[in-house]
């Protein structure tokens, strides 16, 4: 009974080798996502599969949708699924060029073939890798109130402007099931109400990046106010990204020791200078979404930088963001996801979250355009807090790609 089935096997697999699978179509489609544009990557088979990924051009990667179709160009007509060949190969023709834009285009290329593989496979991404660990996922709210802050007209919602609308939300938040929340600095001692982000030079204090007394204060303004909204169980992360210095960061983390934070997440190219801040933060301390690849992460692991290492899936690909999460492992780090992006994204970064041993929890943007739902045709299933992981073939979604035209991009693409 047996033998039937093994011939018709090895019969299929004979013809894949004699006539297989190829690439017949690699684009790129984008949609405005309110203040930033969502991308996505679309690579199409000669036997009509679709694999899709999302990739990210704003926040510092102008020019990234040129790049990945410039690297792209030389897959046409290749078979798709040795996956770990084709990222082998681009990361020896980029190698005087590491990291930065030419990763992202690699991550972006690198992801929408994993769902090629997947799906011609009819599984989910994580199964190739071992997964799942896990089936539901804990989630922090991300952004919270910082959307609110700039851009509660084009969210629809009720904007925050002052201590009393942070504690509002900080109860909302928790009475929709979250257990936990990410914020960031903001500054309602200023006319009008504005985020501290002088690291991106969107607010005053660059280049100098100085700690002030009002910025401190600032801080303990705003922990106060959600801690005592959200209640004394509420997991509260604090995000300062690369608003300061050495020296600044240990003063920000003195200020937070009263509210109890499950992380305080800095960004830093500095290793030794983390380790520094983490010596002397009494709280742990989670960073590296910036980094690329394991020869970025490698120095603070073996510096003993982070307590939680951060990992950008649309940023270094999935499959390196696996290892990247195995090595933290072997210093007893656990990962989170950097997943500020769409759905695409978030289910994207919901696989590494699954197949990874050493996980930790994962961020989504609640707060976000009206029509982010209609972008793809599967949302994210998200049930008191938690993400459900999904269990169809490939990330578990695909592109709607007629909602991405009724949602012209902001930024032309050429």
């Amino acid at each position: 009974m047996d033998r039937p089935s093994g011939c018709a096997r090895a019969a299929k697999l004979a013809a894949e080798k004699e006539n297989p699978m190829k690439i017949a179509k690699i684009e790129d489609l984008h949609c405005d996502a309110g203040w930033r544009d969502f991308s996505f990557l679309k690579v199409t088979t000669d036997d009509g599969l679709v694999g899709w990924s999302e990739y990210n051009e704003g926040y510092g990667s102008a020019g990234l949708t040129a790049v990945i179709r410039r690297l792209a160009q030389s897959l046409i007509g290749q078979d798709p699924r040795p996956i770990e060949r084709i990222m082998s190969t681009y990361y020896a023709v980029t190698r005087q060029a590491p990291g930065g834009i030419n990763q992202q285009a690699m991550a972006a290329i690198e992801n929408a073939l994993l769902d090629v593989k997947a799906k011609a496979l009819g599984i989910p991404v994580y199964a190739l890798f071992g997964g799942p660990v896990r089936d539901r996922l804990p989630l922090y709210w991300s952004h919270c109130g910082s959307y609110r802050l700039r851009s509660a007209d084009i969210l629809g919602v009720e904007p925050v402007q002052s201590l009393d609308d942070v504690v509002k939300l900080g109860k909302y938040v928790k009475d929709c099931g979250f257990r936990a929340l990410k914020t960031n600095i903001f500054r309602f001692d200023l006319d009008p109400p504005s985020m501290h982000l002088p690291g991106f030079a969107r607010s005053p204090g660059h280049p100098e990046l100085n700690a002030d007394g009002a910025v401190l204060a600032a801080i303990a303004d705003g922990l106060a106010a959600f801690r005592q909204g959200a209640g004394p169980d509420m997991n509260i992360h604090l995000d300062t990204n690369f608003n300061f210095k050495t020296e600044g960061y240990i003063k920000v983390a003195q200020a937070c020791e009263p509210y109890n934070l499950s992380w305080l997440e800095i960004d830093s190219y500095d290793p030794e200078g983390l380790r520094l801040i983490r010596d002397r933060a009494r709280m742990p301390v989670a960073s590296c979404e910036s980094l690329f690849g394991r020869r970025q992460f490698r120095p603070y692991f073996e510096n003993r930088s982070i307590d939680v290492a951060i990992i950008d899936v649309p940023w270094n690909g999935l499959m390196e963001s696996l290892k990247i999460a195995a090595m933290a492992e072997a210093y007893e780090i656990n990962c989170a996801p950097h997943n500020f992006y769409g759905h695409m994204s978030t289910l994207m970064s919901a696989h590494l979250c699954a197949a990874m041993p050493n996980f930790s929890v994962m961020e989504i943007d609640i707060d976000d355009v009206p029509w982010k739902d209609e972008l793809v045709t599967h949302p994210p299933v998200v049930q008191n807090g938690e993400l459900v992981v999904p269990t169809r073939p490939g990330w578990g979604a695909d592109i709607n790609e007629e909602a991405i035209r009724a949602h012209p991009p902001r930024n032309p693409h050429p």
